[in-house]
């Protein structure tokens, strides 16, 4: 079926077409969370470069990325069809993701991202071990050491 509208045309159409998240994965790392006793996130925070969750207390932002869209060295591929906008397009959101790591750091949060594919089953042993470490380290923990008791309340 050929298309009713020219090809600058199209493309206006379909620039005001805007996302609604990325749900399936987000809630994919919610159960992780919730299974592995991972407690102190948020979603949907005013937090600069609108991070999929935020650990506030640590200030530590979670984005969790399409390996589609955001290129992820494993199972991107650039589409056959248009192959140059898409290029320019996975290139543009690598650099989107560089800036809000950047600015996030620099207003004194930590940032990681997650890669869709982590999520399935047989990477979760090696996400979860990730999280808690960043989580320790946000909270100002050794990764291996329990944090210690606060002495001012030794014996309550």
């Amino acid at each position: 079926m050929a298309d009713i509208f020219t090809p600058k045309k199209r493309s206006e159409v379909m620039s005001r077409i805007r996302g609604r998240g990325n749900k399936a994965t987000e809630l994919a790392l919610v159960q992780v969370f919730r299974d592995h006793g991972i407690t102190g996130w948020r979603r949907h925070q005013p937090v600069f470069g609108r991070p999929d969750f935020v650990f506030p207390a640590l200030r530590l932002a979670v984005f969790v990325d399409g390996c589609f869209w955001h290129g992820c060295p494993r199972h991107s591929k650039v589409p056959g069809a248009n192959r140059s906008f898409w290029k320019r397009k996975f290139e543009a959101n690598r650099t989107r993701d560089d800036l809000v790591n950047l600015t996030l750091r620099n207003r004194g949060w930590r940032v990681t991202r997650i890669w869709e594919h982590e999520l399935t089953k047989g990477n979760q042993t090696r996400l979860v071990a990730r999280l808690r470490r960043l989580t320790r380290r946000a909270a100002g923990c050794s990764p291996t050491i329990p944090a210690r008791k606060d002495p001012r309340t030794r014996g309550r």
